[in-house]
């Protein structure tokens, strides 16, 4: 469970960040108005592009991973590595914030001053972003909040407090205002305890700050929950972006709860209004870590994608590494090419559903015949390696996480998605795509989704579906929290 509210950081600031690209600067929009991953706004955003808020954050997620048995994440090398990789990154970025974009120049312009071709840590804290500030006085724009969420996935075995001065110096990278520091300081303590408890606490990092800040931070806090999104007109300055992305969170979560809020909170700050992919990214980054990876929508997963070349699932690696602590794992799952079923038996089973010859279900070793039978879609709902499904396109590999256990404690949202992974088979099919539908021996995962969607084409309920999947799959036996979610008597209905 803790895997995946680490995994869901990334993954969700980033579905945010989309979310919001295409409303970028625009006016608040009406309850109820419709908010998708459309692209375009005033950067040109393709569909489902994510913008600078998570590709800024990338290059400090990939540093830490690096640097995570190393001297962490406040070491000049680390530091060094984040603004390299910024300083590459805003060469050729579509958008990059002013504050930003300054810092960066000046930087540059230290280096090569010096005689480098590269510039350092201290080229930016200890000169350029300090100038900046000194000179305009104005140094508390959102650029440094967006992009803090690495930080708390990297101190989950450390003391608050050092996650709380860890944002901080890398805040005053190139914003060195004390509130942007403290913003990102309490953003990333309540991340980090998002990820150890599934709780929502914007308040836990009030007691690292000293009384008169805390009570600032306190009063700031409050206003956020009497208000919505659209009230903070000035969601660039850093402080009403942290009100308006916890806003967001705490407004959806009066009507809806674990994955629906996640949907709900993101959809909220987009409808703020103005720096809407900020916003949004910020709440993704708090709201993710507490429901995790499974609460974020396929649709919105499928086609995420975003500088330097990366989609939902690298993200999602990122994000469990670094939650691990144990740096890069290339040999292991989610990381690994390959992953390795040989230990297991029956996993070949190969039928087309009852209700559909167009969706095939079978076992993990069904993999191997896709391309003779001609499928250009899979919904894997067990683990696989990066390079297990090598003939169908990344957007039409849907992956779920689901463990075949009858423990609820076990299963992250069992039935939203078990739900979600039968939506998708829907989807492919109404694309004209013919699906695989797998999971390890075609047992119990894949029985169950395929009655949800057998329920759903043929107008039947889910126990007649299983009636008919068990005439072509006579070895299904889905365990009876599964049963559950089809509404048999075996357990009660999962909440979703």
């Amino acid at each position: 469970m803790q895997n995946d509210r680490a995994a869901g950081v990334l993954v969700a600031l980033a579905a945010g960040d989309a979310l919001g690209a295409g409303y970028e600067f625009g006016a608040p929009l009406p309850d109820g108005a419709e908010v998708t991953m459309k692209g375009g706004g005033p950067f040109g955003f393709a569909p489902a592009e994510w913008t600078d808020d998570t590709s800024m954050a990338i290059p400090i997620a990939q540093a830490l991973l690096e640097s995570a048995s190393g001297a962490g994440s406040s070491s000049p090398a680390a530091l060094t590595m984040v603004v390299r990789a910024w300083t590459s990154w805003a060469a050729e970025a579509k958008d990059v914030g002013a504050q930003t974009s300054a810092v960066i120049a000046a930087a540059r312009r230290l280096a090569s001053a010096a005689g480098r071709s590269k510039v350092h840590a201290a080229d930016f804290t200890g000169a350029a972003a300090a100038d900046f500030h000194a000179r305009t006085g104005r140094s508390a724009g959102n650029g440094s909040l967006m992009r803090t969420a690495p930080l708390a996935l990297a101190s989950l075995d450390r003391e608050p407090g050092e996650l709380m001065a860890a944002a901080g110096v890398m805040s005053a990278l190139t914003h060195a205002d004390p509130d942007a520091q403290e913003a990102c300081g309490l953003w990333c303590v309540a991340i980090r305890n998002a990820v150890l408890t599934g709780r929502l606490d914007v308040r836990s990092g009030l007691t690292l700050l000293p009384a008169e800040r805390a009570s600032v931070w306190l009063e700031r806090i409050e206003t956020a929950e009497r208000s919505r999104p659209r009230d903070f007109t000035r969601n660039g300055w850093v402080v009403e972006a942290f009100q308006g992305a916890w806003s967001a969170i705490h407004y959806a979560g009066l009507s809806a709860s674990g994955p629906a809020r996640l949907r709900a909170a993101l959809e909220e700050a987009v409808r703020g209004g103005r720096d809407t992919d900020t916003v949004a990214a910020i709440a993704g980054g708090l709201v993710g870590a507490a429901y995790g990876y499974t609460a974020v929508p396929f649709e919105w997963r499928r086609r995420l994608h975003g500088w330097p070349g990366l989609r939902a699932r690298d993200l999602m690696i990122l994000g469990m590494e670094l939650g691990r602590g144990e740096g890069r794992r290339p040999v292991s799952w989610p990381r690994a090419e390959r992953h390795d079923y040989s230990m297991w038996s029956r996993t070949d089973a190969l039928v087309q559903h009852p209700h559909d010859d167009g969706v095939w279900l079978g076992g993990v070793g069904s993999l191997g015949r896709v391309a003779e039978l001609g499928i250009d879609a899979v919904v894997s709902l067990c683990r696989l390696g990066t390079l297990d499904v090598p003939a169908v396109a990344a957007e039409n590999h849907a992956t779920f996480w689901v463990v075949d256990s009858p423990f609820e404690e076990e299963n992250a949202h069992a039935g939203f998605v078990l739900r979600e992974a039968a939506a998708a088979v829907e989807r492919f099919r109404s694309e004209g795509k013919t699906v695989l539908l797998h999971c390890v021996r075609a047992e119990s995962r894949t029985p169950t989704v395929a009655a949800l969607y057998g329920a759903s084409v043929a107008g039947v309920s889910p126990m007649e579906a299983m009636e008919d999947v068990r005439r072509v799959l006579p070895g299904a036996r889905p365990n009876p929290l599964f049963m559950g979610v089809l509404g048999g008597d075996k357990a009660p209905a999962v909440e979703s």
